[in-house]
């Protein structure tokens, strides 16, 4: 790990929590009116809430509700797997559009500012994985997971990654192992200034799917 003592890692976990507030009420400040209209845009096009506040484990293990914006046909999850696949027939059109810039993700904004996560940190994995976690993959559940990290931007296109067929399968056998080795050298590696180079390179790949 890149800390060398006790003290280090406060002062890191201090100056990373007031960075995190920081920049959330910020963005909050400055993206309100944009949320709203994508939550009315939401509401719109498909029946139901505009957020989704999906089950996921987070810091020792402790699950949480993650907040995002709503991107699928109302039970969903009864109608397929946890994965997203390809050209997915539960993502309606506008859901769709705030997926491939991932701007559904904006929500979680609100999680950060409660605790539940940090901006950068391992992406937090639905209850059914993490329960199977062992050995280094436990060092995942030490930290608070965030909106991005290695894995994120590795799989910014999950949804081709997995295909169109049997998502969850391809999911579990295929590219589980690699993001929790992801989120594991994220766990061991973490410091402030690599935290800021993984918000810049998300921000990259965003701008890269925008042109």
């Amino acid at each position: 790990m890149a800390f060398t003592t006790l003290t280090n890692k406060n002062s890191y976990l201090f100056w990373k929590r007031c960075f995190d507030l920081a920049l959330c009420i910020v963005g909050i400040s400055a993206c309100f009116p944009l949320l709203l209209v994508i939550f009315l845009a939401i509401k719109i096009e498909s029946p139901g809430p505009g957020f989704y506040r999906g089950l996921r484990t987070g810091f020792g293990g402790k699950p949480f509700r993650i907040w995002k914006f709503r991107t699928m046909v109302l039970n969903a999850e009864i109608l397929g797997g946890g994965t997203t696949a390809l050209n997915d027939f539960r993502i309606f059109r506008f859901g769709g559009l705030l997926r491939k810039y991932k701007v559904d993700e904006l929500p979680q904004i609100l999680n950060v500012m409660k605790g539940d996560m940090s901006l950068v940190g391992p992406r937090p994995e639905l209850p059914q994985y993490t329960e199977q976690y062992k050995g280094d993959e436990l060092l995942i559940l030490n930290v608070r997971p965030g909106i991005t990290d290695y894995s994120s931007i590795q799989f910014s296109s999950l949804q081709e990654e997995v295909g169109a067929e049997d998502a969850d399968r391809v999911f579990e056998e295929r590219i589980l192992a690699k993001k929790n080795a992801l989120r594991i050298r994220y766990v061991k590696e973490r410091t402030f200034s690599g935290d800021v180079v993984l918000i810049l390179r998300t921000f990259g790949c965003i701008i890269k799917k925008v042109f």
